[in-house]
């Protein structure tokens, strides 16, 4: 079991470029220019992906990052390989749906860069582990978790299909699992229950 958690985010990683990058070259115009992008997106969050963290300490994921990837992939592949049913499109402009789809991809790098070491894609934290709550982090506790649907929200849009839809939900419900998951770490953080008092975890007086 931990040889397959260990090797699963380097098999999801293959899969996701093949499946992207079959459909760049299989879209073509506007569409392409989208697959493309979200190409991008990916490559550069490779570093922050694979990068080893020595010195971590606590955390544990309880399946929370195997059904977030998966429910990633589902919302891809779902988008990129179901037909379009443009007779009815989500988004009147598929140039709102791109733009939807980049602020939620710079409001993620913004909130990763911001981080620095102190992201991962794992529930961890390290032994001088400090909170953030300038930037982005002053808005929400979870800016990069909002990023990711937010641009997802436009990349669905655009690819709309049910089938993409019923994903989008699911990546949402993935999201919110992991966030209450991840901050049963993060609550040993000294500072984070107060500044957790101050700020939501995703959306602005809502949750």
């Amino acid at each position: 079991m931990r040889l397959l958690e260990s090797r699963f985010p380097a098999a999801l990683f293959v899969v996701g470029l093949v499946v992207l990058g079959y459909a760049a070259v299989d879209q073509a115009g506007f569409r392409q220019w989208v697959v493309v992008l979200y190409l991008l997106w990916v490559l550069a969050e490779l570093r922050v992906t694979f990068q080893p963290n020595p010195g971590e300490t606590g955390g544990a994921d309880r399946g929370s990052l195997q059904l977030y990837g998966l429910s990633r992939a589902a919302v891809v592949i779902t988008a990129l390989l179901v037909p379009v049913d443009w007779s009815s499109p989500v988004v009147p402009w598929p140039a709102a749906a791109l733009v939807i789809m980049l602020a939620g991809i710079a409001l993620r790098l913004t909130a990763i860069m911001q981080l620095g070491r102190y992201y991962s894609h794992k529930v961890r934290t390290l032994p001088d582990h400090q909170v953030v709550q300038t930037g982005v982090y002053g808005m929400v506790r979870h800016p990069a978790y909002l990023g990711m649907i937010v641009a997802h929200a436009g990349f669905v849009a655009f690819f709309a299909n049910p089938a993409s839809i019923a994903a989008l939900i699911l990546l949402v419900v993935a999201i919110v699992r992991r966030v209450l998951v991840e901050e049963q770490t993060l609550m040993h953080v000294p500072g984070y229950r107060r500044y957790a008092a101050g700020h939501a975890r995703l959306l602005p007086a809502v949750w």
